[in-house]
């Protein structure tokens, strides 16, 4: 299991209070910012999280590794591509995407997205039949 540890942002001047955002919310903002980029076809979680969901508990930050460093995250994004897309484009349509959401939803310092492509989902056969 990951500790529990939030992230601090930089406090306003009016000083109203502090704002924290838990690594798992970093996770979810970035697993849904990289299923949007079109030739993503699935994030890839570890034994755990694919039971998890194969028994109904849906898990966003599948295939998200948040690490929290001092100088702001890095974050290590395991996915399968559809099969036909160019893989540098796609991983680095996905780099952006995911800095971008993670810039504006919390403004906080992304030091390295890493994108590991696992697989590649091949057209399936019975999808072909029903086309033709």
């Amino acid at each position: 299991m990951s500790e529990y540890r939030t992230i601090d942002l930089e406090e306003e001047k009016n000083e109203l209070g502090k704002i924290e955002i838990s690594p798992e919310v970093i996770e979810v903002i970035a697993g849904l910012a990289a299923s949007e980029v079109e030739g993503v076809h699935a994030l890839r979680g570890n034994f755990a999280t694919d039971v998890a969901e194969r028994l109904g508990r849906k898990n966003h930050g599948k295939g998200v590794k948040v690490e929290l460093l001092e100088e702001g995250v890095k974050l290590d994004i395991s996915l399968q591509l559809q099969y036909g897309v160019s893989v540098p484009e796609v991983a680095a349509e996905v780099q952006t995407n995911i800095q971008q959401a993670l810039q504006t939803m919390t403004s906080i310092t992304v030091e390295a997205i890493n994108v590991h492509v696992l697989g590649i989902q091949l057209e399936l056969a019975h999808e072909t039949e029903q086309q033709v």
